[in-house]
């Protein structure tokens, strides 16, 4: 998956080059706002893609003693300045050229030939921006699929930026080349830059937008957001399928990076297990969650005796996640994470009915049914 991304990513490198020195070339000669916009739009782009490959390799690395949990969170801090990037020199230089341009018009006549020289620059960005967004767009499809997940849904809940800042900095390119080449044919058709300069308006706006998404959506998952609701459902039902697990105190799970997630769970264990017991079934929880998302890489568990108020905020909890995991998978992610815990072969243990909080944690034991 990472050098798939690695090669996403320098295929947009490539193509913003290319794109980003034609416009260059021709907004300088043709004195075309909305293409000097786009010039700075495709610098911004390549500079992000610089970051983003960057991100990549120092992401790699192995945990050490400074960094026990790795690096993963690498991708999250240039994914972040890639954001900035997009918003303080495609955004900014755009609404200001746009302005400048509708505060003072034309300061020279375009020519029939300079209207032709825009005209093919425009496709030709077309051609190369399509091409890269066509390769994202195929890579997020594929990554949706596997996590049996609507294209939209992955995205929104993608805890990986890299992919998703590249598809989105090309899809608003190839939406910013489309809006140029309106603004410079109603520039053509009327005789006013004001056209141009509206054009290059729109896409700082874009790019502004764009930016704001990625950037927050990064924030989030640098300063620890939690794991995808489907994986902390699997998690949830990891532990509880367990006949030594009594119940759950809490639960807590943290991004680490984009094939990164710890879980930290207070539970209850049955009393009459020894140390050894205990350990095993640690140890045996830990594997099986491994087993069933690779992301789950960092797991820790905390012996703790839970009471009513306990079961019953984690329940509240547990309601959330699934409704969560509803809305962005449907019932069918449901009935897996249910087939995936039947077929450990475990069966829960009962809480008496008469123990604390006995009735909310018999019902939030494990998945729970398409009723509950």
């Amino acid at each position: 998956m990472a050098s798939e991304t690695r090669g996403t990513v320098l295929v947009a490198l490539v193509a913003n080059l290319g794109v980003g020195v034609a416009k260059a070339v021709a907004g300088l000669l043709t004195g075309s706002s909305a293409l000097l916009s786009e010039a700075a739009h495709s610098v911004a782009d390549t500079l992000n893609e610089v970051f983003l490959l960057f991100s990549l390799s120092k992401a790699e690395r192995p945990a050490d003693r400074t960094q026990p949990f790795g690096y993963g969170k690498e991708r999250f801090f240039w994914s972040l300045l890639a954001a900035v990037g997009i918003f303080v020199s495609g955004a900014g230089f755009s609404i200001y050229e746009g302005t400048r341009t509708l505060l003072h018009g034309d300061s020279k006549h375009t020519t029939t030939a300079e209207f032709l020289v825009i005209y093919a620059v425009l496709v030709f960005a077309l051609v190369l921006e399509g091409a890269s967004l066509a390769k994202a767009v195929r890579q997020v499809r594929r990554e949706a699929a596997e996590a049996h997940r609507s294209l939209l849904a992955f995205v929104v809940r993608s805890p990986d930026p890299t992919v998703t800042t590249v598809a989105s900095e090309d899809s608003i390119a190839v939406l910013g080349v489309v809006v140029a080449a309106v603004g410079t044919a109603l520039h053509q058709l009327t005789g006013s830059a004001a056209f141009d300069g509206a054009a290059s308006i729109v896409i700082g706006l874009l790019l502004a937008l764009v930016a704001y998404v990625l950037g927050r959506d990064t924030k989030e998952l640098l300063i620890g957001e939690a794991a995808d609701p489907a994986v902390r459902l699997i998690a949830y039902s990891t532990i509880t399928a367990h006949e030594q697990v009594v119940a759950v105190k809490e639960m807590l799970t943290m991004q680490l990076g984009p094939e990164s997630v710890l879980v930290a769970a207070r539970v209850q264990f049955d009393d009459e297990l020894t140390a050894g017991a205990l350990e095993r079934v640690c140890t045996l929880i830990e594997t099986q969650m491994h087993e069933r998302v690779p992301a789950l890489s960092q797991v820790f568990l905390d012996p703790s005796r839970v009471d009513a108020e306990d079961t019953e905020r984690l329940g509240r909890n547990l309601e959330r996640t699934v409704d969560e995991v509803r809305a962005l998978d449907g019932e069918e992610a449901l009935d897996r994470a249910r087939a995936m815990r039947s077929r450990a072969g475990q069966r829960l243990r009962r809480v008496p009915r008469d123990a604390p909080g006995g009735a909310v944690a018999r019902r939030t034991a494990g998945v729970p049914s398409a009723e509950s």
